[in-house]
């Protein structure tokens, strides 16, 4: 077992296991942001050295406005909902199940017009 911050996580060998009510969900930090939060499910605190794992719940209405991250890329995965993907040129129906790779220094929006949230895992490099 590991104590860290305050959560105890269980440990198998060196694998961390913990389940999604123990991670504590934070709104969304980028400016212009509404109706998101983020919870950050492997980080540098659970021992990740190159990438980090997010779950991003948009409500309705919701956004994450047009941005670019000079250096990192992205991994996407739709698992729950409807929105609408803008890379600055178009806007893109994603829907659950769609995957979306965004290049670094890439720019990229996501927005939720839906009755329901929207819920997608981000993965980035450390």
């Amino acid at each position: 077992m590991l104590l860290t911050s305050g959560v105890l996580y269980i440990t198998l060998g060196i694998m961390i296991k913990r389940h999604l009510t123990e991670v504590e969900e934070e709104a969304s930090s980028l400016e212009g942001a509404k109706g998101c939060t983020v919870q950050w499910l492997i980080s540098k605190e659970q021992g990740a050295k190159r990438f980090a794992m997010r779950l991003f719940t948009l409500q309705p209405d919701g956004i994450i406005p047009l941005h670019v991250h000079e250096d990192t890329e992205h991994e996407i995965f739709i698992i729950e909902g409807q929105g609408l993907f803008d890379d600055g040129e178009e806007k893109i129906p994603v829907k659950e199940g769609d995957t979306l790779f965004v290049p670094a220094a890439e720019k990229h929006s996501i927005s939720n017009q839906t009755q329901n949230p929207l819920k997608f895992i981000c993965v980035i490099p450390l």
